[in-house]
């Protein structure tokens, strides 16, 4: 345990990192995925066909395909970032996909008097949806929003892959020095479970919340 607390403060700045790497990609895919979710949903059959296409794109692909294509591939083109910026804008919309999927699966589960009630007072679709049917559908998927957020979490690690310094690879570094992979690679995966518990917790105690008030 020693090697870690040597090595403390490399270990808390990639602790810092992929933190701020999940909060910032997930609050981008859960952006994107409510307007991913919205063509889905949408009456428009082509509209519908964007939104099927996009998520059955990016839930067929590995993200870390993705992430080496954007960091090698995207500078070729023009198109360059910094490595941060990458990762969250790859990461974020790869998991808006499944974002998308859990709030369409709440959607349906509101029941169709809803939508039409919401109709017959004026409400347009895009009105009806954010007013209506999104507050009643996210109840019902909190604990499916935060197992994605934890699959966010995890999957900033791929990140260590192109160059990002977070957790994973703040770890590789100190093993190449210390050569001690047991104890640091442990202290990392309790890291990264700690985050997976703590915000299990939170979701554990959101939904109760939200389905007292419902």
């Amino acid at each position: 345990m020693s090697v870690l607390f040597d090595h403390l403060p490399e270990l808390w700045q990639g602790l810092i990192v992929t933190i701020q790497l999940t909060a910032a990609s997930f609050a981008g895919a859960a952006v994107l995925g409510a307007l991913v979710c919205a063509l889905r949903v949408s009456p428009v059959r082509v509209l519908r066909a964007l939104g099927t296409a996009y998520v059955e794109t990016f839930q067929n692909l590995p993200l870390l395909v993705l992430l080496v294509l954007a960091f090698f591939g995207l500078p070729e083109i023009g198109l360059k970032a910094d490595l941060m910026t990458t990762a969250v804008v790859v990461i974020a919309v790869y998991e808006a996909a499944y974002i998308c999927e859990a709030l369409r699966s709440g959607v349906n589960s509101v029941q169709k008097g809803q939508g039409e009630a919401a109709r017959a007072i004026g409400l347009t679709f895009g009105q009806s949806l954010r007013h209506v049917i999104l507050p009643q559908a996210l109840r019902t998927v909190v604990q499916p929003i935060g197992n994605i957020f934890i699959a966010t979490t995890m999957n900033t690690a791929l990140a260590a892959a192109v160059g990002v310094v977070d957790l994973t690879a703040a770890a590789h570094r100190v093993n190449l020095v210390e050569a001690q992979p047991i104890p640091i690679f442990v202290g990392a995966g309790l890291a990264y479970a700690l985050i997976a518990a703590a915000a299990g917790f939170v979701t554990g105690r959101l939904e109760r919340r939200l389905v007292i008030l419902r």
